[in-house]
């Protein structure tokens, strides 16, 4: 994997939202459901979303265990995503995060804790800015 994040996404053609993923050199087909008009045939950007901020945290927990010299066995991080336009912000991640049974509390505490710091949490709270420019159709990388 390449140290600086990379995706690029080409439409397929098929249905209207079906896109072939390249993300860092691995392959992904991408969809929206067919309840919002795609095909279904793979996870939407909300989904990818919500599976960049599970996996980084499950990462960024089992890495600071390991620094710790702590066995804290399986780690699993669940996150869902809804928008609520009255609440703000409107986009509201859930997260819910299962580690080994019969853990010290004072040590589960500590990985919550440690959860907030995982770097794609820090993006989605502090915000980004995403840059946007055009490149000729013979430029493309």
């Amino acid at each position: 994997m390449s140290e600086t994040p990379t995706a690029t996404a080409t439409s397929t053609g098929a249905g209207t939202f079906q896109s072939r993923l390249d993300i860092a050199g691995a392959p992904l087909i991408a969809d929206e459901p067919v309840s919002l008009g795609g095909l279904g045939t793979g996870p939407g950007p909300y989904d990818l979303l919500a599976a960049a901020l599970a996996t980084c945290t499950t990462m960024t927990l089992r890495f600071y265990a390991q620094r710790k010299g702590w066995d804290i066995g399986e780690v699993s991080t669940h996150v869902t995503h809804h928008r609520d336009a009255a609440q703000q912000p409107a986009d509201v991640f859930t997260r819910e995060i299962t580690l080994s049974p019969g853990m010290d509390p004072d040590r589960r505490e500590e990985l919550l804790g440690i959860a907030n710091r995982c770097p794609v949490h820090k993006t989605l709270t502090a915000g980004a800015t995403v840059a946007t420019s055009l490149v000729e159709e013979g430029n493309v990388r």
